[in-house]
């Protein structure tokens, strides 16, 4: 039987009736946590052991906590977790590590935070864990103690994240991860209650500990130029001398460039002196040629940075708490000579290598298609999260627009997408509308709730899944309620929560915004396809009814500025993009909305040099453009055939931000904000859908997808893309005659082709001639 820990000695004996009846799904594990007073306070570590015996060579590991956790096995890093959840939704995750028949040893190291993050609420402390052998649950005996060594509250990494690591490793233990370590002297944990929902499998798989090597790119000698060392330690290190000429030096420093930005753990060991001590910082950029031990935009301080002091000896020093960063410095200040034995860096991510592919001749959009890629890569930690470094937020609207489809093109793998689709709605407000960040600290968002509806539609559409809108079609009902409890004569109110259409976005006149109007349109096409769907057609009506109201009212306020002169500037660039997306723009007034919106893109920095620069969220100008929404804009200008124009913005403006070296995408463009920001990367699902041509329609049926490539100047291209079970090839150049086309998938897939259906199948290459 496994175990988990808490404070409440006197109620061990309640908690222990009132658990077994309320998680007998979950065959009578309790959760867990030290006895009262060992580990009650904030950014405290408890460390649990738990000696198993195996029959078999495999062993399954089943566990969940309160906040972050650390798992080995016989000394072994085998597992991270949890997977952030909502707090009446608790979920275990498994992991399966091959063993040998006989006796070993499951340790786990637990933060108890203390406060509420961006992954996880402040939820009392208690580990979940069971073990499993061929099926068979393993008994297992637990024991705990507080872990010694740890400097408590030493500095947030910000606000909406959790702590930064100082330990004096000469107070810790050493090795009480190792099977030899005697915890005869530890206590036995209680049983508690730690006020959570039933505790139900996780669907998504955890993440992977990824060792990258590192290699220096740069070092020295250095010397400290601030004291004391607790006092601004972010800026004690930053204040290092890395050059030092006026005093003698105290020590060495080296900076590494791990390749892109990545989310993990720096893992160096030395062998260094007694009293040594060792610091990290990372940073996504250089500034003035170092790292910055601080986070831009993070609405309070910040503190990406840990330290550590050495027990003396050959020592490796890794932080408990992830952090994010491209660029890894660390600091030793030492009494004696320090040796560097292992550098490595341990990467936290959900993906491994993509399986897709896309080449068209042209070296620069080759490398924007990639780019995409490596950015949803660096994003995929435990959850689709908007950045890896400042924020770690599972935001709605970021992985209904982008991340989602730059998965599906990529990596094949929609887990992430769709816990996050459900997870929003299990963290919903009270009158239904869903969540547009969460689920650790909720946050409610208008456009991301509407966005919701519309990325459940089209994750059916990408995988086939249909049990998701059975799943969510209640909570589609409650978060169109919302809306519909501000809906007027004249559209939409601004009471329903942050109305977030685009960084810089200024909203039009008057009592409604249409840009969140056009949302909630698409919103409801989506609600009444959903209905269709699972077989409420009364439902489907009325939402096809309500989504007339809504386009009869943006038509009639586009028909009022459209009279005015200066036509299509006098609706908007945003207002304008998202009426052309839906289709609402009446057909003798296209090319004219068309010619406007280019109009505006080329007016905006950087296709302008001299145009508004957007260099912080406060800014509010109608002269800029995001890579965010051109999630929206290039598709509709791709649809409106204008491929070759929107190959050259992505050139032009997602090539602008490469110039600097990153290998990520920045959030806006400009340097000053996040370096890696999954939102801006719709270039690479663009590019496999509209100019590989290739769209999933798994809807339809298992593995069916659209060939219908858009016109351009490029002469060829070819791909690969994910598919259910396997991968399709697909192969195109243009000749004097048409299309040249060949088609292979190594599982049955169904590709539709200007209204013929072709299945694929034993990567057998299907060849196709079109028309011009």
């Amino acid at each position: 039987m496994g175990h988990v820990f808490h404070a409440r000695l006197t109620m061990a004996f309640l908690a222990i009736n009132l658990l077994a009846t309320t998680l007998a799904h979950a065959e009578g594990v309790v959760p867990l946590w030290a006895p009262k007073g060992v580990a009650d306070d904030p950014d405290s570590f408890v460390g649990f052991r738990a000696t198993v015996q195996t029959r078999t060579k495999t062993l399954a590991v089943s566990i969940v906590g309160a906040s972050e956790y650390l798992v080995w096995l016989d000394g072994k890093l085998v597992h991270d977790g949890p997977a952030r959840y909502a707090r009446a939704f608790p979920e275990y995750q498994t992991f399966t590590t091959a063993v040998s028949v006989g006796t070993h040893v499951l340790a786990v190291q637990v933060r108890h935070v203390g406060a509420t993050t961006r992954i996880l609420s402040d939820i009392p402390p208690y580990l979940w864990c069971r073990a499993t052998d061929a099926g068979k649950e393993l008994k297992l005996n637990w024991k705990c103690a507080r872990l010694p060594g740890h400097r408590a509250k030493a500095g947030r990494i910000s606000d909406i994240l959790g702590w930064t690591d100082w330990i004096d490793t000469r107070q810790a233990w050493p090795d009480w991860q190792q099977a030899s370590f005697n915890d005869s002297n530890w206590s036995s944990p209680i049983p508690v209650d730690p006020g959570i929902g039933p505790i139900k499998e996780c669907r998504t798989k955890p993440v992977r500990i990824q060792p990258i090597p590192t290699y220096a790119i740069s070092k020295g000698q250095l010397a400290t130029t601030f004291g004391y060392e607790a006092d601004e330690p972010a800026a004690r290190f930053f204040l290092d001398d890395l050059s030092p000429k006026s005093v003698p030096p105290q020590g060495i420093w080296r900076r590494y460039d791990l390749g892109r930005v990545r989310l993990g753990r720096p893992c160096i060991t030395l062998d260094s002196p007694a009293g040594t001590v060792v610091e990290y910082a990372l940073s996504e950029q250089l500034q003035h040629g170092r790292v910055t031990p601080w986070l831009t935009l993070s609405g309070s301080r910040t503190l990406n940075f840990d330290h550590f002091v050495a027990r003396g000896g050959v020592q490796t020093f890794m932080p408990f708490t992830p952090k994010g960063g491209r660029y890894l410095e660390i600091h030793v200040k030492s009494p004696g000579p320090v040796r560097f034995v292992k550098e490595e860096f341990l990467e936290r991510t959900s993906f491994s290598d993509p399986i897709g592919t896309f080449s068209c001749g042209d070296p620069l959009l080759e490398r924007i298609w990639r780019t995409g890629v490596n950015t949803v890569r660096a994003c995929a930690d435990d959850a689709l999260v908007d950045c890896p470094t400042r924020e770690r937020g599972e935001w709605t609207g970021d992985v209904a627009s982008v991340a989602t489809d730059i998965a599906a093109v990529a990596f094949g793998d929609l887990s992430l997408s769709r816990r996050a689709l459900v997870q929003a709605a299990q963290s919903a407000r009270e009158d239904g509308m869903v969540a547009g960040v969460g689920p650790g600290d909720p946050g409610y968002l208008s456009t991301y709730a509407a966005q919701w509806a519309t990325a459940c539609v089209h994750y059916w559409e990408l995988t086939g899944d249909k049990s998701l809108l059975t799943e969510l079609y209640p909570a589609a009902h409650k978060n169109m309620a919302a809306f519909a409890s501000h809906w007027h004569d004249t559209g939409l109110d601004n009471g329903l929560g942050w109305g977030f259409v685009d960084w810089g976005y200024v909203g039009n006149e008057g009592p409604s915004d249409m840009a969140l109007n056009l949302h909630y349109l698409e919103a409801l096409r989506a609600m009444a396809r959903w209905s269709d769907a699972v077989g409420d057609t009364v439902q489907a009506g009325v939402s096809r009814v309500q989504a007339k109201r809504v386009q009869g009212i943006v038509e009639s306020w586009m028909k009022g500025r459209l009279a005015r002169p200066g036509g299509w500037a006098n609706v908007g660039y945003h207002q304008a993009v998202l009426a052309l997306h839906a289709g609402i723009v009446p057909r003798d007034q296209t090319k004219d909305c068309v010619r406007m919106i280019k109009r505006h893109l080329m007016s905006c920095f950087p296709n302008n040099p001299s145009g508004p620069r957007l260099s912080d969220p406060g800014v509010q100008d109608p002269q800029v453009m995001t890579p965010y929404f051109g999630h929206w804009a290039m598709a509709a200008l791709m649809e409106q055939g204008e491929a070759d124009f929107v190959l050259s913005q992505y050139k032009k403006c997602w090539g602008w931000a490469l110039q600097f070296g990153d290998t990520t995408w920045l959030e806006v463009f400009d340097t000053r904000w996040s370096h890696c920001h999954e939102w801006s990367g719709c270039p690479t699902w663009q590019l496999s859908r509209y100019v590989l041509g290739i769209k999933a329609r798994q809807d339809l049926g298992v593995n069916v997808y659209d060939f219908d490539p858009v016109v351009c100047r490029l002469q060829s291209a070819a791909g690969m893309v994910p598919v259910r079970g396997g991968t399709l090839r697909i192969d195109w150049r243009r000749t004097r005659q048409g299309l040249r086309v060949s088609f292979a998938a190594d599982v049955p897939t169904t590709v539709r082709v200007q209204g013929k259906a072709y299945l694929l199948r034993d990567s057998r290459r299907r060849s196709l001639s079109l028309g011009k």
